[in-house]
């Protein structure tokens, strides 16, 4: 695959997060899918599959931004649970035949800047709101 396919496959596996099958169709049979905060690590499709048929929540996501090139992806979303909760990832993805072979998600919460830091800053839009709540000129 060409860094177009791949990008268009990123965009297709996060069009619609709790479509299944359009989810797990960019995975390769052996993925490792790690989440380093928790400390914990999935490998194989099937297992990856089975833990988010099982997921308790309805998800949203927005993605915010997808770079690279070759066989090392990273994205940033905005990923929204039950319509309330919403925090960011970055997702770092690594491909072999065309397919993600290793996935590793951190996620972050939001927080309030410190007021400390106030005068080396510039205070830009948060995307951190729920998904599907955006404002009318939101992008």
């Amino acid at each position: 695959m060409d860094d177009q396919e791949i990008r268009a496959a990123l965009e297709r596996h996060w069009s619609d997060i709790n479509d299944q099958d359009v989810v797990h169709e960019i995975y390769h049979d052996d993925v490792v899918l790690e989440f380093p905060q928790g400390g914990e690590r999935l490998v194989g499709r099937a297992n990856v599959r089975a833990m988010r048929d099982a997921y308790p929540s309805r998800l949203a996501l927005r993605t915010e931004r997808i770079r690279g090139c070759g066989d090392l992806w990273v994205a940033e979303n905005v990923i929204t649970y039950d319509g309330t909760k919403s925090m960011h990832t970055v997702n770092i993805m690594e491909f072999r035949d065309g397919k993600v072979v290793r996935e590793t998600i951190y996620f972050g919460d939001p927080w309030e800047p410190p007021a400390w830091r106030a005068q080396w800053v510039e205070l830009v839009e948060r995307a951190d709101q729920p998904v599907g709540q955006e404002t009318a000129d939101a992008p």
